[in-house]
């Protein structure tokens, strides 16, 4: 009498399971892949609304300050690179080093984890739960803007960079002032959107999530998209050097980037993910 052998390759047996893993979360059913990585993200969402307001407020004070990072490393390699085309594209990887930290620490940042918690209240759209929203969010942005003014103080004030070093700073924060409100606008929504979707793949990436941060945090840099937590250490910097005003931090950049980013990541990401996820549900 012959015997009969499992004949499945092994790596397909792996991915029918992980497939069937995908598709259940908790114990409930799920229509698709999508619908996992959706319920797996507004999981996480919960949790932040959650968090009490010291938590969420050290997490994001520490957060801008690691942001400090992005606008250093890129700093640094502008003073070190010749004003070309090849030197841009290589500063450029610097802006992605603050988003490595931040995002592998699990810290509070304004765009990121605040995306999370829009998902559970679309889910279940009570006032309440869009009030622990407007919290969750007022916090983490003071948070991270109390952590990047230390920061781009502390890299003013303190004898730590050559001249050309702080030069390569001021300009960061020049080159950005040179776009008009309606530009900080437009370019916010798309750092908005990309961060956003960064955080939709991340809990598909497994061990690829480095290399997720660093792709997209890299288009967002090399596109020079406005970020309102990147964009304020290196404009606050040029305001502690007298080299701009409040004024200029708070209407010029400030307003019109966290206006975009808020609209590109919330508005127009959140949104269209979610409904996409309901009309799953709904056949």
């Amino acid at each position: 009498m012959s015997k009969h052998h499992n004949l499945t390759p092994p790596s397909r047996v792996k991915k029918d399971e992980d497939d069937e893993h995908d598709l259940h979360l908790n114990g409930e059913a799920l229509p698709s892949r999508a619908a996992a990585v959706h319920e797996s993200i507004r999981e996480e969402g919960e949790i932040e609304l959650s968090r009490t307001v010291s938590a969420l407020l050290w997490s994001a004070i520490a957060a801008g300050l690691s942001m400090s990072f992005s606008m250093l490393a890129k700093g640094l390699m502008r003073a070190h690179l010749p004003e070309t085309d090849v030197g841009f594209l290589v500063e450029s990887l610097g802006y992605t080093v603050g988003f490595l930290v931040v995002i592998m620490a699990r810290q509070q940042l304004f765009t990121e984890n605040t995306v999370t918690a829009v998902l559970p209240v679309m889910s279940q759209p009570r006032i309440v739960r869009f009030l622990c929203l407007l919290r969750l969010w007022g916090v983490v942005l003071v948070g991270n803007l109390i952590g990047v003014a230390i920061s781009a103080w502390a890299i003013l004030a303190l004898p730590i960079f050559s001249s050309e070093t702080h030069q390569a700073f001021l300009t960061l924060g020049e080159h950005i002032l040179q776009n008009t409100p309606m530009q900080m606008f437009a370019k916010g929504i798309v750092a908005g959107w990309m961060i956003a979707t960064m955080v939709w793949l991340l809990p598909s990436a497994g061990s690829a999530k480095i290399w997720v941060i660093l792709i997209v945090t890299y288009l967002v840099a090399i596109g020079e998209f406005t970020h309102i937590i990147v964009g304020s250490t290196e404009v606050m910097y040029l305001v502690f050097a007298g080299q701009a005003s409040w004024s200029d931090y708070l209407f010029h950049f400030g307003l019109p980037t966290l206006a975009g980013n808020v609209f590109g990541g919330t508005f127009i990401f959140a949104l269209i993910s979610h409904a996409q996820i309901r009309s799953d549900s709904d056949r």
